[in-house]
């Protein structure tokens, strides 16, 4: 059994997408990636584009069969018409399935790490002492995506991080944990995480309301 191998057995998490070793003291409390599915309808607008074809496809169609060509050509045209349009339709998902198999975020109790990229995977590392402010924006299916406000001095590529960055942020980018599964349950771990780095004081998990950055700004 390989070395990677054992330590995801020992410890459940890819102790491997992180790019060093862990310092003494910390350790791994989350480690997830995009639902694809998810990325696709919420984050590439898969509906958005469907209707946009379909609407496309109703126009050509109406056009093909009142042009006053033969039934069987009209149809065979229209045919064609929705393989052609289903092509970009396959593609935001087969594009929206790599994002999320190469990428990985890793949560430990000092910093995020986020390991991004198809062809040439780099990773991110921002430390909590970093983090001005986090929010929470949560979808109906109970994906959601964590986007963290960075102090000013760091410097990010915002064309690199997409699509794990919020959208038009372009001067300050603000990475984002995209269409991530139990957006909330996450959410409420990295403010704890964050409180408990900060030193604040943290209520136990079965009490606890849901946790404010530092100092301000609500994961919810």
């Amino acid at each position: 059994m390989s070395a990677a191998a054992v330590n995801e057995a020992r410890t459940g998490f890819d102790l491997d997408a992180l790019p060093g070793d862990l310092p003494a003291g910390e350790r791994v409390i989350w480690q997830g990636q995009p639902n694809w599915w998810a990325l696709a309808v919420h984050g590439f607008h898969l509906p958005w584009l469907a209707l946009y074809f379909a609407t496309l496809l109703v126009w050509y169609g109406a056009t093909a069969f009142t042009s006053g060509l033969p039934l069987a050509v009209a149809a065979v045209s229209t045919l064609r018409m929705i393989g052609v349009a289903t092509v970009p339709l396959l593609l935001v998902c087969l594009y929206a399935w790599g994002t999320s198999r190469s990428a990985l975020y890793t949560m430990t109790n000092r910093r995020l790490v986020m390991r991004v990229g198809i062809a040439l995977p780099v990773s991110f590392n921002v430390p909590f002492s970093k983090i001005e402010a986090a929010g929470l924006k949560a979808a109906s299916d109970g994906s959601g995506n964590i986007t963290l406000a960075i102090e000013k001095d760091e410097k990010l590529n915002y064309l690199v991080l997409w699509p794990h960055a919020r959208p038009w942020r372009l001067s300050k980018p603000e990475p984002m944990l995209r269409c991530i599964q139990d957006a909330a349950a996450v959410a409420q771990t990295l403010g704890r995480a964050l409180a408990a780095d900060a030193g604040v004081a943290v209520q136990p998990a079965a009490d606890a309301a849901p946790a404010q950055t530092r100092p301000a700004t609500a994961l919810a």
